[in-house]
């Protein structure tokens, strides 16, 4: 008996294909109150970073842990161009003042929802209580302890009743409602682009973003990071765990291991490390480090008291 005919959206491929990630094309990863990121299309994946590192094509006959060691000391080395071989494409809807943190990452395509062209949904970024804290006493541009049950509700308040009080306002401007259709035949609306102008920067924008994995990796990097803004750190986290480790597990692995886990040191560092092993006693004073990066040597040696 002849095979059943694919569906009609789908037909067969040649190209290097991600099994694990073809599953998930076009699922939401809900993220923050009512923001996603969805897999719209990729190239390649672990691989396409071995086939480009080897410039040959097929599988050839060499085992899967070769594959993968080799990908590792790619990662270890720094061999970056086999990593730029794989692309992904997705949908993301986030609130814009992650939007502009994110859009610093200027290595990757972008083509976001117009405000000009189309009426924003009443859709903004509320945050949870918990999530709402004071000031960092030593980080300024960091959050620092919690605050009090009441004041956080009422800062919570007053997000939402300003965020409201700004989308009719948004309406009145366009004389129109949510759905595009005139409010008042009587009066004309303003600009598309002049009403937008008050709407704050918790309100959610969409764009389509196409990025290399070499670049991703950076991005996860930075964005993952402890440092981050949490609202932003959610995203990359939700990236990192529902999408990039699927797409390329092998790649993944060594970039968790050599990057994300990985300490970084100067020739100083180092050299105190080495003096350390050797059994002296290094003081900051004696190592000709400044104080900050003593600090985050010893951190990273679990010695942070000396």
């Amino acid at each position: 008996m002849a095979p059943a005919p694919p569906p009609p959206d789908t037909a067969p491929t040649r190209r290097i294909a991600a099994p694990a990630l073809e599953r998930i094309l076009g699922r939401e990863f809900r993220v923050l109150d009512h923001g996603f990121v969805r897999v719209v299309d990729y190239m390649g994946g672990d691989a396409a970073i071995v086939q480009a590192a080897r410039v040959s094509y097929g599988a050839g006959t060499r085992r899967a842990r070769d594959d993968e060691n080799l990908i590792r000391y790619l990662m270890r080395h720094r061999h970056t161009t086999p990593f730029e071989m794989c692309e992904i494409k997705l949908h993301v809807k986030l609130p814009i003042f992650v939007a502009r943190q994110w859009i610093r990452h200027r290595t990757a395509s972008v083509n976001e929802y117009s405000a000009r062209y189309s009426i924003l949904d009443r859709e903004f970024y509320i945050p949870e209580l918990p999530d709402i804290v004071s000031q960092s006493t030593t980080d300024r541009q960091g959050r620092g302890a919690a605050m009090e049950e009441e004041e956080a509700k009422r800062i919570r308040t007053t997000m939402r009743n300003d965020a409201k009080r700004a989308y009719d306002h948004y309406l009145y401007m366009l004389n129109e409602d949510e759905n595009g259709d005139t409010v008042d035949d009587n009066r004309r609306g303003a600009a598309r682009e002049l009403a937008r102008i008050n709407l704050p920067v918790s309100i959610y924008t969409q764009w389509y973003w196409k990025i290399d994995l070499h670049n991703l990796f950076h991005f996860l990097l930075l964005r993952a990071d402890s440092h981050a803004q949490d609202e932003i750190r959610a995203y990359a986290n939700t990236i990192l765990d529902k999408i990039v480790r699927p797409w390329v597990p092998a790649a993944c692995r060594a970039f968790e291991d050599y990057v994300l886990g990985g300490v970084h040191l100067s020739a100083g560092a180092l050299e105190t490390v080495k003096r350390m092993m050797a059994g002296e006693t290094v003081t900051q004073e004696a190592s000709g480090l400044g104080k900050r990066e003593w600090r985050e040597l010893m951190a990273a040696l679990g010695r942070d008291n000396a």
